[in-house]
């Protein structure tokens, strides 16, 4: 029987695949052959009497080891200069935070005073077991002197028999709050889920507020929020945080100034936190708190609450004190190792309830449950990746040698577009890329349809020439790439690809490297920089800088990723009008992540596809003559067409965050 085209494109998938496979197996084979055969070296080598000797040299040598990466890791003696610089700006900028930014009497009696059109009931649930007599006291002094009035705190007290005092404390003061404080003794501790979901059943708020026991809160919060849900119609909100140590919160270890709802962040790592408010529609019947995700039963329920959640608002003021000590969370996760496993399997549901499967969640370096997912990649489609070139032979090739030699991904094809290039030496390229003749007024395939050359008649415009390029792509999707690029990481398309596939995400970039280690891309915020256009943070740090609360350890949302590698759906990419040509050299690869921004697309930045960028650190900034006029007109065009967005703010860069610096410093207010 004469097989179908259906049945013939099936079988030539599944012979693909397996022998993809058969290949597979062979080289991990390979891989643990020379594993075992190096282990057997190792204990050799130390199983020998002068290995065992030796220690205490080894010992001072690895201890030397270490101090000197720990330098470079910071950039040489120019980044330590720029750590302690770091220090002392975050130390000029912490006494305008803590009591310093606590109301004065003629402000806290104008929040008091103040009657919004919906003077809404916030119920504070606060789980008790055993906390200490000074933490309690404290903890209930910052809920009665908030400036707003329509509050209830809801008290489950789980503590033994030698904690009575909690509550005969707790007693004391919800006779002075005019009813406000209710408390409720529970037989038995259930724990903090638990525990917090009876006080769940006290609450009769339309708002639900969520305060640990050994934590304190700014007097203006609950004025902040209900200001929130009245203005902007928020049904979520959430502000900053910082830890303190001792009982004063002007003793701060870390602020942590947040980006506003950013959900590949919320998977990734739990920087919401704390201060949680929500409307109490959103619990829908379910559960608060979950008892089989105890440890993390809070990152469970906000990503359950923020997915049913129509307005998250983030307050951009940091308004809430966690008390770091002896076994909170805020001292070391180790302090509650169950903690891991309960928010991986928390971020697991979340995902399956999104339509995700076959996902694995590690891990990363920066912290146990800050996670590296690896999403599947569905299907085998075919990745266009667009290559501008004039010229700059070593260059290209490179940039196309590694592409070749490292990917692990295999479906893809390489256009390059070329434009005006003069050399003899880049058409010999060219001719050997071809594997034959190439002609400069037709598109030129090669023998096995992995390159294609096009050219682009005209002075130089990078948006038309990509636009040009992606024209004549075949992939379903485009990876825009600069031709001085070089791959690191061998599964960098596929790392690209797992974002670039979802129906949310717009665009996908890489971490991009300069030649010395340093950081050239990882993310790019709008209004930052001289210009106040876009500008790239983390620039400059060195490649094993954890980042800013551990951001350059795990993919999440920006406003803009780099054209130097950028991954993007072919037929969203012409949705949106591609590149636009009137930014002919600089900004246009921002201003199309901004257009897939309007459609409601996500951006991502993943860290774990690495390239190095080479050229673009001599060529230096285009701040002089005719370079300088030309930056200087799209930079002004630019702000005109994005004006709104730029003075909204870029919502992944927090407002405190200073726009003159890319390392996450915060202003200085004079």
């Amino acid at each position: 029987m004469q097989e179908t085209k259906k049945e013939i494109d099936y079988r030539e998938a599944y012979e693909l695949e397996h022998l993809k496979t058969a290949d597979l197996a062979a080289r991990v084979a390979s891989l643990e052959a020379k594993n075992e055969e190096l282990e057997w070296k190792l204990q050799r080598i130390k199983k020998n009497p002068l290995w065992k000797l030796s220690k205490p040299v080894r010992s001072g040598v690895h201890f030397l080891i270490r101090q000197r990466d720990r330098i470079r890791n910071l950039g040489g003696p120019r980044g330590i200069l720029h750590k302690l610089d770091y220090k002392k700006r975050e130390r000029e900028a912490m006494k305008q935070f803590g009591t310093a930014s606590f109301p004065d009497e003629a402000r806290a009696k104008e929040e008091r005073e103040t009657v919004f059109p919906r003077m809404v009931k916030i119920s504070i649930l606060v789980p008790l077991w055993n906390n200490k007599r000074e933490y309690q006291v404290e903890l209930l002094d910052s809920v009665m002197n908030q400036t707003y009035p329509n509050w209830e705190l809801c008290l489950a007290d789980g503590s033994d028999d030698e904690h009575a005092y909690i509550g005969e404390i707790s007693k004391e003061y919800a006779g002075k709050s005019g009813g406000r404080i209710k408390y409720q003794k529970l037989e038995k501790n259930m724990g903090i889920s638990g525990n917090t979901n009876a006080c769940l059943q006290m609450a009769t708020g339309e708002f639900i507020g969520l305060l640990d026991q050994d934590d304190l809160l700014h007097p203006s919060v609950l004025f902040e929020y209900v200001k929130a849900i009245n203005e902007q119609g928020a049904d979520y909100l959430y502000c900053d945080e910082t830890t303190f140590q001792g009982r004063d919160i002007n003793h701060m270890l870390t602020m942590h100034f947040k980006p506003d709802y950013a959900p590949d962040n919320l998977c990734a790592n739990n920087y919401i936190c704390h201060f949680s408010v929500f409307s109490k529609e959103l619990l829908d019947g379910e559960e608060l708190f979950r008892t089989k995700f105890d440890g993390s039963q809070d990152h469970d329920m906000i990503l359950r609450l923020t997915s049913n959640a129509k307005n998250i608002v983030h307050v951009p003021k940091l308004m809430y004190y966690w008390r770091c000590h002896s076994g909170s969370v805020a001292s070391g996760i180790e302090a509650k190792p169950y903690a891991i496993l309960a928010a991986k399997g928390a971020v697991a549901e979340h995902l399956e309830k999104k339509g995700f499967s076959h996902f694995k969640i590690e891990g990363t370096k920066a912290f146990e449950t800050i996670f590296r997912i690896r999403y599947q990649i569905l299907g085998n489609p075919k990745i266009s990746i667009v290559i501008a070139n004039k010229d700059h032979v070593e260059d290209l090739r490179r940039c196309v040698s590694s592409i070749f030699e490292k990917s692990t991904y295999d479906n893809y094809e390489i256009v390059i577009v070329e434009n005006n290039s003069t050399t003899e030496e880049i058409k010999s390229y060219y001719r050997e890329l071809l594997d034959g003749d190439y002609t400069a007024d037709q598109v030129c395939v090669s023998a096995n349809g992995k390159v294609k050359i096009v050219t682009y008649q005209g002075t130089f415009n990078y948006s038309a020439v990509n636009n040009l390029g992606v024209s004549h792509a075949d992939g379903e999707y485009i990876l825009l790439l600069n031709n001085d690029t070089e791959v690191i990481t061998v599964n960098w398309m596929e790392e690209l690809l797992m974002y670039a596939q979802r129906e949310d995400v717009g665009a996908v970039g890489a971490k991009l490297y300069y030649a010395d280690k340093t950081i050239q891309h990882a993310g790019v915020v709008i209004g930052l920089g001289a210009h106040r256009t876009a500008g790239h943070t983390h620039y400059k740090q060195h490649r094993q800088n954890l980042g800013y609360m551990g951001r350059l350890c795990y993919a999440q949302n920006v406003s803009a990723v780099t054209g130097a590698c950028l991954m993007v759906k072919k037929a969203v990419y012409e949705q949106v009008g591609g590149l636009e040509e009137e930014f002919a050299i600089s900004l246009n690869d921002v201003d199309l992540c901004l257009k897939l921004r309007r459609e409601g697309l996500l951006n991502v930045f993943t860290p774990f596809a690495e390239l190095y960028h080479y050229e673009s650190i001599s060529r230096g900034l285009d701040d002089q003559g005719e370079k300088a006029r030309r930056y200087n007109a799209e930079s002004a065009k630019f702000r005109e067409k994005w004006q709104k967005e730029l003075e909204a703010g870029d919502p992944y860069y927090n407002v405190n965050f200073s726009l003159d610096r890319s390392d996450f410093s915060l202003k200085i207010k004079a």
